[in-house]
């Protein structure tokens, strides 16, 4: 059949030789669509389409906040998500957008009196230390990772990486219009949930237009509403505002410039790539739940190309990247893996970058609209985290695996800060991660001597694996054969009638 052909080797290097999913419709009955397949190209450039709305508001916002172009981020974004799928040579279906990691250290270098172009030569410097950190990783072998991330750590991270954008939800999006918020969540779950085929994999779509199109109409029948903007001064306003849209050119280059580098802004900076090599394997582990594939392999690929991605978009004046967790969510909602919808969505942002016309476009879309998406997108995230620690069998009346773990989620999901001098503070994710991760493997170090039992035969400590401990098996009689019963539905894989949200 047309399609499914097997690619030849260089394509398949490359990771671009995708075979043709059934009959490129949609994802077959209780199937998902893997990263080396695809739909139609019509769909799949939908899907895509799909992957740039689910990125483009933090991947706006966030250089916004970091004073630094946009429409250069959003450029560099699809550069760095077309570098990172081929280092990864197209097993990792990710997309790349502005990290976050590095908001509190910019605002420091500013605070310092860096400038722009100080700034951006930091973050190189860090994106060139993730890189060799995925080197290290690669050759060393993802057992370093894997020892570092137990299943109930790694669980943990992802579960902070979904949850700790809740406030996000609940202090920006949220209150800037709350009903259409309400409106717009409940298109995406009866969506994603009741829909049949490929309109199903299209909730966040869906639920995006209906939400715009709710906000214009109700601007003309009800009138302008009195509520909190982006920056949260409330003012009345309209909910959608086109006239920076209206006056954006339909070309633009963006402006670039070259970096230069200080020593105390990069110190600034690097404790940002212990988040990301957490916020990274977190992601990693995420994708191989959903996917069902073994990504250990190509872990150490995946840190060095968000490393590159990185150094490469800041070489030009741009925004650090990472793995997105909103394009994860998408495919968590969708069940379509393939890396085929990232290059769609990889060559859109290029061409929105140039674009700044569409850019304004995309950024006027009401913020209650936005929370909606992301409180449905954010749960599902978070939950990915919890799926990791059911499979595994984590054992949480182990106070080793419950303890630590319930610090750090707190911290991680409240945002709480630490200060550790004037200028240098860890919060939120990477601060979560810390506790989390020093918590478990000091506690369990601490304890081990003392759980050595005496018997050579013992079994494996749960403080060592963040695994519930087999039980020694008991000689019975003979029972009969115990009759077959079908497999119980994985958590988050929905029944072919719930193809998207049902989790």
């Amino acid at each position: 059949m047309k399609g499914t052909q097997s690619p030849s080797p260089i394509r398949r290097i490359l990771g671009v030789g995708w075979r043709l999913h059934g009959d490129g419709r949609a994802p077959r009955p209780g199937a998902a669509v893997m990263p080396d397949e695809r739909l139609s190209w019509p769909r799949t450039v939908g899907l895509g389409a799909q992957h740039v709305v689910a990125m483009f508001g933090a991947t706006f916002v966030f250089p916004v906040v970091m004073g630094l172009d946009p429409n250069l981020a959003i450029m560099m974004s699809g550069v760095s998500t077309v570098l990172f799928l081929l280092v990864v040579q197209g097993r990792i279906p990710s997309y790349l957008g502005t990290s976050a990691s590095f908001v509190g250290a910019v605002a420091a270098i500013r605070a310092a009196g860096g400038t722009t172009s100080t700034v951006t030569g930091a973050i190189l410097v860090a994106g060139l230390v993730l890189a060799a950190v995925g080197l290290i990783v690669h050759f060393a072998g993802p057992g370093l990772i894997n020892k570092a991330f137990p299943p109930v750590v790694a669980g943990a991270v992802v579960l902070l990486i979904g949850l700790n954008l809740a406030p996000v939800v609940a202090d920006i999006y949220w209150p800037q219009d709350q009903w259409v918020a309400l409106a717009t969540m409940c298109v995406v779950v009866v969506t994603g949930v009741l829909l049949r085929g490929f309109w199903s994999r299209l909730a966040v779509f869906v639920g995006l237009v209906f939400g715009y199109v709710l906000s214009w109409v109700l601007d003309r029948t009800a009138g302008p509403i009195t509520a909190p903007g982006a920056t949260g001064e409330v003012t009345r306003h309209l909910r959608v505002q086109l006239s920076e849209a209206a006056s954006a050119p339909w070309f633009g280059v963006p402006t670039m410039h070259a970096p230069t580098f200080t020593a105390s802004a990069a110190l600034l900076v690097l404790p940002g790539v212990i988040a990301l090599v957490a916020e990274n394997t977190g992601h990693i582990k995420a994708v191989a739940e959903m996917t069902g594939s073994d990504l250990d392999p190509v872990l150490g690929r995946a840190i060095l190309g968000d490393g590159l991605a990185t150094a490469v978009s800041s070489a030009v004046g741009g925004a650090p990247t990472t793995t997105f967790a909103e394009n994860i969510g998408v495919m968590a909602a969708t069940r379509v893996y393939s890396t085929a919808a990232y290059w769609m969505a990889a060559a859109a942002a290029l061409l929105f970058g140039l674009c700044p016309k569409f850019g304004a476009l995309v950024a006027a879309t009401p913020g209650g609209v936005l929370g909606g998406i992301t409180v449905v997108l954010y749960g599902m995230i978070g939950l990915l985290g919890a799926k990791i620690w059911i499979k595994s069998s984590v054992d949480f009346a182990d106070p080793v695996n419950l303890v630590p773990i319930a610090a750090g989620a707190v911290l991680g999901i409240g945002g709480v800060s630490l200060e550790v001098t004037d200028t240098f503070s860890v919060s939120g994710i990477a601060l979560g991660t810390l506790v989390t991760l020093l918590g478990y493997h000091v506690l369990a170090a601490l304890r081990r001597p003392a759980a050595e039992p005496a018997a050579e035969s013992r079994p494996t400590p749960v403080a060592q694996t963040g695994v519930a401990a087999p039980r020694t098996p008991v000689p019975t009689a003979p029972l009969a054969p115990a009759p077959v019963q079908e497999p119980a539905p994985a958590l988050l894989e929905p029944s072919p009638a719930q193809a998207v949200t049902a989790s």
